[in-house]
């Protein structure tokens, strides 16, 4: 009516929520000004905060559905059964601001959560560990498509999930051997999803109605060791990390007290990679299969170790304490898309000052280490501590892992569910001495 038209455009698909806002904000701006009106400014939400965010974080059931509370990076998230959302702070309350949806307001009121207005009781920590997946959906498992536009199927209590479009899960059904139903709340309704294999029984491709999404390579199979092709061979690597100049730190640090972690306790297990050629580069690193961290950092870590044992697991460390000459040399060899699984020599890595270790669980009943989502030192996705895929189980033991480091002071990195960095970590100095000058005790 007023003569007066918005149009914007996104790259992003399914962004409704932030192009409405947009639009109907320049609009009402518009108006302002035409009829000389103050013109006002658009609410901005704001991160909720680190420590409010923990204090959110659980499980909530209720009559409709399940939900889940996590904090990513400094950011919390909301996941549901369709959709996983961010919540910021908005005068004061919790609100859903994400691309795919704003306004929805989240009250915890005790152990009581309050979304659009259905309500949800906090159970207790942990929720109960699933059982572990069908070698059905095993083999299901896994991405498909392109770079723009990921299927991932997981498996999700007992059953088959998709996520499609970056932005929908559905719940599929099975209808008969490779084929399943997409349930009647997607945008797929009246659709199924059919695997096809090659002449061996491989599947090679997930049929969407009828657009076929290729499987993609990702990760390693169980058991296999993810592997790189060096940009250099290991010699000159060797050769250039001992003649270059770690880094000049300037500014009073901690003394460093590195101790030999089994040396507080022998129960904790050691599968100290870069002392063998079971790595991502194939060659051997370290002359003695040890670890080392900060005093503070290993006492901490003997109690998280403690406190698996009541869930039935215990520590397996990787790597710790690990000298700079070596991250010289894994970043040296790393090509450019790889580059943010292995530390920067220039600022140095937090395992060169010993407060970052790289661990797994092992079962205390059978001593073998626990399967995650992906492999230890795997270049991909599939190490993102927030990964969708996998089985349910891999992504509780993955949760577990997680949520006992956190509780004790220690952080994980944000692209690989393995490493954790202790929270004083930084306030000690790089080190590069080799592990047998290292009195240890």
């Amino acid at each position: 009516d007023a003569g007066l038209g918005v149009a914007a455009s996104a790259s992003k698909d399914v962004v409704n929520s932030v192009v409405g806002r947009i639009t109907n904000h320049a609009l009402a701006m518009m108006l302002a000004v035409r009829n000389g009106e103050p013109v006002e400014k658009i609410q901005l939400t704001e991160d909720i905060g680190v420590e409010d965010a923990k204090k959110a974080e659980g499980v909530y059931t209720g009559r409709d559905m399940v939900i889940e509370l996590n904090t990513r990076n400094g950011k919390l998230y909301l996941a549901n059964d369709r959709s996983i959302l961010e919540v910021r702070s908005l005068t004061g309350e919790m609100i859903i601001d994400d691309d795919l949806s704003y306004g929805n307001k989240v009250s915890i009121v005790g152990d009581i959560l309050t979304y659009r207005d259905n309500e949800y009781t906090k159970i207790a920590y942990p929720a109960p560990k699933p059982a572990s997946a069908s070698p059905v959906f095993k083999e299901y498992i896994g991405e498909y498509g392109w770079d723009h536009n990921i299927l991932y199927l997981y498996e999700n209590n007992g059953g088959l999930s998709a996520l499609l479009e970056w932005t929908e899960i559905d719940n599929l059904k099975e209808v008969s051997k490779d084929t399943y139903a997409f349930p009647d709340n997607s945008m797929f309704i009246g659709e199924n999803l059919t695997f096809t294999r090659d002449n061996s029984g491989k599947i090679t491709e997930a049929i969407v109605g009828v657009v076929a999404f290729k499987r993609r390579d990702v990760g390693t199979a169980d058991g296999e060791t993810f592997v790189i092709k060096p940009v250099k061979p290991y010699d000159e690597l060797y050769a250039d990390a001992q003649n270059a100049q770690q880094p000049d730190e300037s500014g009073d640090m901690l003394a460093s007290d590195l101790v030999e972690v089994i040396t507080l306790d022998p129960s904790i297990k050691l599968d100290i990679r870069y002392a063998t050629t079971n790595n991502f580069m194939q060659s051997v690193f370290y002359s003695e299969p040890r670890a080392f961290l900060q005093r503070e950092a290993a006492e901490v870590l003997v109690r998280v170790h403690n406190n698996l044992k009541k869930y039935g697991y215990g520590v397996l460390i990787h790597d710790a304490y690990r000298p700079w000459y070596v991250t010289k040399m894994f970043w040296d060899a790393t090509p450019e898309d790889y580059k943010i699984f292995v530390a920067n020599p220039a600022t140095g890595s937090v395992h060169n000052r010993g407060g970052a270790v790289d661990m797994t669980l092992y079962d205390l009943e059978t001593g073998a280490a626990v399967q995650m989502v992906g492999g230890y030192d795997e270049f991909s996705d599939r190490s993102f501590p927030f990964y969708v895929g996998g089985t349910s189980e891999q992504r509780w033991l993955r949760n577990l892992l997680r949520k006992e480091m956190e509780r004790e002071g220690f952080e994980v990195y944000e692209w690989e569910w393995w490493h954790f960095d202790h929270q004083n970590a930084r306030k000690y100095p790089i080190r590069n001495v080799l592990f047998d000058k290292i009195d240890g005790k």
